[in-house]
């Protein structure tokens, strides 16, 4: 039943990481795909051949989600419709992160996440509503959110804001698009491997806290995400709309994780 053979899709910043792994994904369970990115480079050029075999071949998008708005999300919209008229898989999950403490932040760092994160996938969704209400195709819609979007970090207050409206927008595009036969869901990922946090995690002290924070122990690569999009866009999913799922190996129901006695120790040791 998750079988996407006959469709195809459209995944916004799928050139590396999570955007990548879920591309990948839809490949393998038979989609069209059309990856996008900022730019045509070898590295979006190797994601692109990635995604496509004799028979399937993948489709590389590129341009700018963020400027102009909304001309630059309806740039990267209308050359993918062009491209298949009968695209009806939207992946919307391009964004940015930029850590920054609060009092020193600049507007412009908070406006342009927000234009990435929250108003290039607004604009992106009217445009290809609009495009199968005229050609009453039934669109199946995901959105990226984050464990951000329910958790909050100190230094990552416009993320945080972002991922936050992703989720608000998502329960009313479900109200408002349901009776369409439009169906609208997201996935909120954890931490995971990816070009963006692999730095961080070279850190064995944050890798340590990111797995006694985590249920599972584990940081997994981005691949995680990949079964999970082709679920929630399959027909196995078809009476599931406006759900959040959060693919983060249970960090998000953890209240208060209880440090283990090693952890402990070595820290009264160490006089911290």
């Amino acid at each position: 039943m998750s079988d996407l053979s006959g469709h195809a899709a459209l995944i916004t910043g799928s050139t590396q990481g999570v955007g990548l792994e879920i591309a990948a994904a839809l490949h393998q369970a038979g989609a069209q795909v059309l990856l996008h990115g900022l730019i045509r480079d070898q590295s979006a050029i190797d994601a692109t051949l990635r995604c496509e075999t004799d028979g399937n071949p993948a489709t590389l998008i590129t341009g700018d989600l963020a400027e102009p708005m909304p001309d630059g999300p309806l740039a990267v919209a209308d050359a993918a419709i062009h491209h298949n008229p009968q695209i009806d898989l939207l992946v919307c999950n391009a964004g940015t992160f930029i850590d920054t403490p609060f009092p020193e932040e600049p507007f412009e760092i908070f406006d342009k996440t927000m234009k990435l994160n929250v108003y290039s996938h607004w604009v992106m969704i009217q445009r290809f509503v609009q495009h199968w209400r005229e050609n009453q195709i039934r669109g199946r819609i995901l959105m990226t959110g984050s464990i951000n979007g329910r958790l909050a970090e100190p230094v990552h207050v416009a993320y945080d804001t972002s991922k936050a409206a992703i989720e608000g927008m998502l329960r009313s595009l479900c109200v408002t698009l349901a009776p369409m036969g439009i169906r609208i869901n997201g996935m909120a990922p954890g931490l995971f491997r990816t070009p963006l946090t692999e730095p961080a995690l070279q850190d064995p002290r944050v890798m340590r806290w990111m797995q006694l924070h985590t249920p599972s122990g584990e940081v997994p690569n981005a691949d995680v995400c990949g079964g999970a999009a082709v679920f929630l866009l399959s027909d196995a999913a078809e009476h599931i709309h406006g759900q959040m799922l959060l693919v983060d190996g249970g960090m998000s129901v953890w209240q208060q994780p209880d440090p283990p006695s090693d952890w402990m120790n070595s820290s009264m040791e160490s006089g911290s």
